[in-house]
């Protein structure tokens, strides 16, 4: 039994050299132990905080996803300071340490650690958070799906997924849709030709925002309003102004389409006509004929009958083409967002009343 002891302390005392740097098998062994107890220790916590989360609205989920992360940076930092302990490097060695690190920076890291302290940056100043539907300079717009210490991680509303440089959050413009209130009015610009009534198309378009589950309200300060902008080369016009739902905020071409698609079936119903290009035509001649020759043969082409119409479509057909896909986008693109966050509370859920091991 003596011997045995003996032989296993002289395998933990046997001392490796790396270069100038030399440590026990046995503080190698317990470097080890502890990285690999602060990674298991680092995943309950994210568990707890995405369980706690959860339990908590929206706005207060951002605030723990941001304590989350910093706990986790602390945890690892003080996971490496204690394997550093154990292996029996003195800290007079973090100066060799930091010495090769700015030199690091200077030749080739720059763009690393700007990344990293602008990722600190985000997660203190909270101004991006997971969830906000941001736009950036370049034009990419998305929903943060996650930060993590040199990227963060956009969606966009076609499913793709875009890592971007935390530092272009910090040194370009942003424009966070969704950092305060999540409404937002959107304006929709339309025409109709001249001599329509104003009124009616006042009426027309405030029944085509009602048709839309988006808007936020039909009365009050945000009710659903239509400008007069302008008087353009064919035609009047028009913006129909309306403040959408948080929902919407973060589908806008899909949504700007669907209000598009009720305009057009509101303005139709009441005969409204939505302008063209119109040019006057003085004409002098026609095929060689001047004057009331000229008249009589436009006369005579202006009475032929005219050609028959391509075919009409369907009844049914027309009903099942009615559909407003854009409308039936936003709405699919809301239902997966809510049983996407019911998954993730049901996962909490049986986290927690999971047994420890």
């Amino acid at each position: 039994m003596d011997s045995a002891r003996q032989h296993a302390q002289t395998v933990i005392d046997y001392q490796l050299r790396l270069g100038p740097l030399s440590f026990s098998v046995g503080g190698l062994v317990a470097a080890a132990v502890t990285l690999f107890a602060v990674w298991l220790l680092s995943r309950s916590m994210q568990r707890a905080f995405v369980r706690h989360a959860g339990e908590r609205q929206p706005r207060s989920r951002a605030a723990i996803y941001t304590l989350s992360r910093l706990a986790k940076y602390g945890l690892y930092l003080v996971g490496l300071l204690l394997a550093l302990s154990f292996l029996g490097i003195p800290t007079s060695r973090f100066a060799v340490l930091a010495g090769a690190l700015g030199l690091g920076l200077g030749f080739g890291l720059q763009a690393i650690f700007s990344n990293f302290i602008s990722g600190i940056i985000l997660l203190f100043e909270r101004s991006l958070r997971v969830g906000d539907f941001v736009e950036l300079e370049s034009g990419l717009r998305g929903e943060v799906r996650d930060i993590n210490i040199r990227s963060t991680l956009i969606s966009t509303n076609d499913n793709i997924d875009i890592l971007v440089p935390n530092s272009e959050f910090v040194s370009n413009r942003v424009v966070n849709w969704t950092h305060g209130d999540g409404s937002r009015r959107l304006r929709v610009p339309f025409g109709v030709a001249y001599g329509s009534d104003k009124e009616l198309v006042k009426k027309a378009a405030v029944e085509a925002a009602a048709a839309v589950p988006f808007t936020l309200a039909l009365d009050g300060a945000r009710r659903p309003q239509v400008w007069l902008v302008g008087f353009g080369d064919n035609g009047m016009q028009f913006e129909l102004v309306v403040w959408l739902t948080p929902e919407a905020t973060k589908r806008p071409g899909a949504v700007n389409a669907a209000y598009m698609w009720a305009l057009e079936t509101a303005l139709g119903k009441y005969g409204l006509e939505v302008p063209f290009p119109q040019r006057d035509l003085h004409l002098r001649s026609l095929f060689g004929a001047q004057g009331e020759a000229g008249l009589a043969l436009l006369r005579d082409a202006e009475a032929q009958p005219p050609e028959e119409k391509a075919a009409d479509l369907a009844d049914h057909e027309r009903a099942r083409l009615a559909g407003n896909d854009a409308l039936e986008e936003v709405e699919h693109a809301a239902r997966e967002e809510a049983a996407r966050r019911a998954a993730e509370e049901e996962r909490a859920a049986e986290t927690d009343e999971r047994p420890p091991a």
